[in-house]
């Protein structure tokens, strides 16, 4: 795959430009990044909060590439087999607590009371259920933990994977722009894919509360599984 999109010294900046951004959107959709985001967007009703917090985890996702980019280039970087491995299993342990976070939040989500009080001489006792609303905030609190999350996602093996790129191209400065261009291109994809996994959760918000749970419960352990995986294969049998 990445002989096939890998640019070459005599390929024009064009090129590099449509395959660096078409690589990007491809890297977005790996399914260590949709469970990540899929575990925050969960906690969304909002589609456009939901593309807001794509855009987040691409410019976090971005930024540690650039800059692992320019060692790289600059400094001629290597990473190893055993860090690659190490910084994938410290996403595992990031997807589970993400996880986690996200199935406390929907168990947390409504508080329960009783209050009592006399109507008539008699006394009754009833049971209100409420929504946390604070449960719903704007996509300001989420920026800081969506780009570290990208940080974190930059500076693992799929950033390793995209980084075999860097030695087919001759010019330091074509391959810092095609750094960028593929930032812009994880950026748009997972723009794209938070709002395909917030639409359910949009629908269903307010209408179908059943099944807006179900939804957010299989994005918790869809995102606390794979952590599991990673974690259990890269820290504790790799």
């Amino acid at each position: 795959m990445e002989q096939l999109l890998s640019p070459s010294p005599e390929q024009s900046a064009f090129a590099v430009l449509i395959i660096g951004f078409l690589f990007g959107l491809y890297h977005a959709v790996e399914a260590d990044h949709l469970a990540a985001v899929s575990a925050i967007v969960s906690e969304q009703k909002r589609l456009w909060t939901a593309s807001i917090i794509g855009g987040f985890w691409g410019l976090g996702h971005t930024i540690s590439l650039v800059a692992v980019g320019a060692l790289v280039v600059f400094a001629k970087l290597q990473i190893s087999e055993s860090t690659e491995a190490w910084l994938e299993g410290i996403v595992g342990i990031m997807l589970v607590v993400l996880g986690l976070n996200a199935l406390r939040k929907i168990l947390t989500a409504e508080k329960i009371h009783a209050h009592t009080h006399e109507h008539e001489g008699h006394s009754h006792t009833h049971i209100h259920v409420h929504k946390d609303e604070a449960s719903e905030s704007s996509h300001h609190r989420f920026a800081p933990r969506t780009v570290a999350v990208g940080i974190v996602h930059g500076l693992a093996g799929s950033a390793g994977l995209m980084l075999l790129v860097l030695p087919t191209i001759s010019s330091p400065a074509v391959a810092m722009f095609y750094l960028v261009i593929f930032g812009v291109g994880s950026i748009t994809g997972m723009m794209i894919m938070s709002v395909l996994m917030g639409l359910p959760l949009h629908f269903t918000a307010g209408r179908f509360d059943f099944l807006n749970k179900g939804i957010r419960v299989l994005a918790g352990l869809f995102s606390l599984a794979w952590g599991a995986l990673l974690v259990n294969e890269k820290l504790i049998q790799g």
